[in-house]
């Protein structure tokens, strides 16, 4: 296995070689803070987000999804204390000119690139200043959202009066969110554009903490889900004055990354701390009519807050293996089905006879129809195509030789099926093959 030293410099190699995240605007030097996903990092993280959706929406039968806009009127961002509070310390050199955090500096004072000093410290607001419309004036001023949650909030009346859901209740979003990272680093982990998956949980105000303690139990539940090494997934109680401005209580799940023990997720008590302010500076009503109690009452909140490209990176490092199998060394990632982004890849034996071509286009036919996730691969010979689909995770190789086709009677209609961890084969009748690909 690789040392934690070079295991981030691997993964980013493989990452890139392999069509999982290449670095921004590459062709033009790039742009710090900046990652595309590139064909199988889409499949990847298309299925981390399907999985995350699965058991935090539609397996439960008190949540409503919503896709926000990104952009919103800049009075919600005043009313959630984001234009005045959301902001990282900031130093200068006053010898080269670069900036930092300053909670990432040691309390030398001396620039870590040049090794001049450093100025003193001042709050720098995160968020991406923009214009709607023609004119470029303060009356045209907006942001693109630095988080998601916003948006779910200033639907709240929306939900209620469109499906009466009765407490508790969720709303639950994908999509992206921007921050003007002082210094994007580390991969994909701190990024300037970047997705989460955050979910505002709505309950009474007495019935916080048992709401709180269910979603931790759930983000547990699916950091197996997607395949993160237990061993490696901690919690962190955030103390009084670390806490964001609206939380009463956060915990953070860390992760260990190459790189250190970094949050992975967060999990928050944020009161009614945002319908509150939001009712104020709206001047409409965001409140919850108790039909039990006659009561009226502003519900309280809990956010599982889930960024999508942390998950990623957490998933590529707990996967990411180097062993020896049949005499070679081979490197592969060992990708829980669940999130990999091919179940199975579909394989002739020899490329150039037209017979195993056939029946292997077959085989792959019928587990595409199936709603199996497969690759065809006829690209070189069989060991490299095995190392091939180990390197980016497929769980499963399927080989079409000539016994399928009846040269062995026994074995007619039947493939090799090829465990990606253990390199063990076995003989699988094509007519059950999706349903072991399943279990």
């Amino acid at each position: 296995m690789a040392s934690e030293s070079n295991l981030m410099e691997n993964i980013v190699s493989l990452a890139k070689r392999r069509g999982f995240v290449y670095p921004g605007s590459e062709i033009y030097g790039g742009l710090a803070g900046t990652f595309d996903y590139g064909p199988l990092g889409v499949a990847l993280k298309q299925n981390v987000k399907n999985l995350w959706w699965k058991m935090f929406v539609t397996d439960r039968e008190d949540m409503y999804g919503v896709d926000a806009a990104i952009l919103m009127n800049p009075k919600a961002w005043e009313a959630s204390g984001h234009v005045s509070g959301f902001s990282d310390p900031l130093v200068e050199c006053t010898k080269c000119k670069r900036r930092f955090r300053a909670d990432h500096l040691d309390e030398s004072g001396i620039c870590p690139n040049c090794g001049g000093s450093l100025g003193p410290s001042r709050q720098f607001n995160m968020m991406f200043r923009t214009n709607v419309g023609a004119t470029e004036d303060e009356s045209s001023a907006t942001y693109l959202r630095p988080e998601t949650a916003g948006g779910i909030f200033v639907n709240f009346k929306n939900v209620i009066d469109s499906f009466h859901p009765k407490l508790p209740f969720g709303i639950a979003q994908i999509g992206k969110a921007f921050r003007n990272e002082i210094a994007p680093r580390d991969f994909i982990f701190r990024l300037r554009e970047l997705e989460q998956m955050e979910v505002e949980y709505f309950v009474k105000p007495e019935a916080w903490a048992a709401a709180f303690t269910e979603w931790q139990g759930t983000m547990h539940a699916f950091a197996a889900a997607v395949g993160l090494t237990k061993e490696r997934v901690h919690e962190l109680e955030v103390a009084d004055g670390d806490r964001a401005h609206y939380s009463k209580r956060t915990i953070d799940f860390e992760f260990d990354y190459p790189f250190g023990r970094k949050e992975l997720w967060g999990l928050a008590y944020r009161t009614d701390f945002d319908l509150s302010r939001h009712a104020e500076a709206s001047g409409v009503e965001l409140s919850y009519f108790d039909e039990e109690t006659k009561e009226r009452i502003v519900p309280h909140v809990i956010e599982p807050s889930l960024g999508v490209d942390r998950t990623v990176l957490a998933i590529l490092a707990s996967a990411y293996r180097e062993d020896e199998l049949g005499g070679e060394k081979r490197v592969y990632l060992a990708l829980s089905p669940s999130v990999a982004p091919y179940r199975a890849a579909v394989f002739p034996l020899l490329k150039n006879k037209p017979e195993l071509v056939e029946k292997a286009r077959e085989v792959f036919s019928i587990l595409k129809k199936a709603g199996v996730s497969v690759i065809f691969d006829d690209n070189g010979n069989i060991g490299k195509r095995y190392r091939r689909q180990d390197e980016i995770g497929t769980p499963a190789c399927i080989t079409i030789d000539f016994d399928t086709l009846g040269e062995n009677p026994e074995h007619t209609d039947t493939v090799t099926l090829r465990d990606r961890d253990t390199g063990e084969q076995k003989r699988v009748p094509i007519s059950e093959l999706a349903d072991s690909l399943r279990a």
